[in-house]
C-alpha cells in the first residue's frame, strides 16, 4: 500500500480506489459489473498482427483520428510495434518495444509520450483472472531522478463484459487503472488518471479505453481546484491477423 499513498493524495483518485478495493471484497460482479470467466492467457502473436483504433478526444470540441498498432518484428529480443496516428492535424509514427506479451520497455503509458521503462512497464501481467492486482513505481530513464517522485500505477482486474465497437462484438475482461504521472512541477502536482480498459482474449488486445485525467496547481488559490486533462474514448476499429 506504501506505494499508493502518493496517488491518494486527489480526493478524487482515492474514491475510486477504495471502490475498487472494496469491490475487490465483494466479489467479481462488484468490481466492474461483469461477469465470471476463465484467466486470459499471454497471446500467441505473429509478424503482421495489426489493430487499428479511433481515438476521441477532448470536451465539447472533440478530436478524431486513426491510430494503427503493427507488429513488425518478432525475435530473441523481443517483439517490436510500430504504431502510426493520422488524422487532422496528426501525422505521427512511434515504435514499442515488448521484451513479452503485456511488458512494455519502450512505449508509451499516457497518451502518445514515449517512455523508457525502469522496471518494464507491466501493462498486462498474464494470466488476467479476475480479482487480480499489481502496482508498480516505474521511471523513465530519459528524466532524471529527481526532484519529484516516478510513475505510480495501480492496475485491477474484474470480469467479463460484452462490448461492441465498430470491429465488432467481443467478449472483453475489464481492467480498471489508476496512475500518477511523474510531470510534477514547482507549479503544479503530478497529473492523475483513471482509466477502464477492456482487453479481449480473442485478439490480444484491448478493443475499448475510457481514458481520463485531472491535475492541480500549486500554492495558490486555484490549488485546490482540478484542471481536467485527458478525457478520451478509445475503440477498435478493425484487427488484422498476421501471417
Amino acid at each position: 500500500m506504501s506505494a499508493l499513498f502518493p496517488i491518494l493524495r486527489n480526493p478524487l483518485v482515492a474514491i475510486a480506489f477504495a471502490v475498487a478495493v472494496l469491490a475487490g471484497c465483494a466479489g467479481v460482479n462488484s468490481v466492474s459489473g461483469g461477469r465470471a470467466g476463465p484467466p486470459v492467457a499471454a497471446p500467441d502473436y505473429r509478424v503482421g498482427d495489426r489493430w487499428v483504433y479511433q481515438f476521441e478526444s477532448g470536451y465539447l470540441a472533440k478530436t478524431t483520428w486513426n491510430e494503427t498498432h503493427e507488429i513488425t518484428s518478432i525475435g530473441p529480443g523481443g517483439i517490436t510495434v510500430r504504431i502510426t496516428g493520422k488524422g487532422p492535424g496528426i501525422d505521427s509514427e512511434r515504435i514499442e518495444q515488448w521484451p513479452a506479451p503485456g511488458i512494455v520497455l519502450v512505449g508509451a503509458v499516457y497518451e502518445n509520450e514515449t517512455v523508457r521503462f525502469d522496471p518494464p512497464l507491466l501493462r498486462y501481467k498474464y494470466p488476467l483472472a479476475a480479482g487480480e492486482a499489481w502496482n508498480q513505481r516505474i521511471r523513465d530513464l530519459d528524466k532524471p531522478p529527481g526532484p519529484y517522485g516516478p510513475i505510480v500505477r495501480h492496475v485491477r482486474v474484474g470480469g467479463y463484459e460484452t462490448v461492441t465497437t465498430p470491429a465488432g462484438t467481443f467478449d472483453a475482461i475489464r481492467l480498471q487503472v489508476i496512475m500518477q504521472l511523474d510531470d510534477e512541477t514547482f507549479w503544479r502536482y503530478a497529473t492523475e488518471c483513471t482509466y477502464q480498459i477492456w482487453y479481449a482474449p480473442a485478439i490480444g488486445a484491448a478493443v475499448l479505453e475510457h481514458n481520463r485525467s485531472q491535475w492541480r496547481d500549486k500554492g495558490d488559490e486555484d490549488g485546490t481546484i482540478y484542471h481536467p486533462g485527458q478525457y478520451a474514448q478509445i475503440r477498435l476499429v478493425s484487427h488484422t491477423r498476421g501471417r
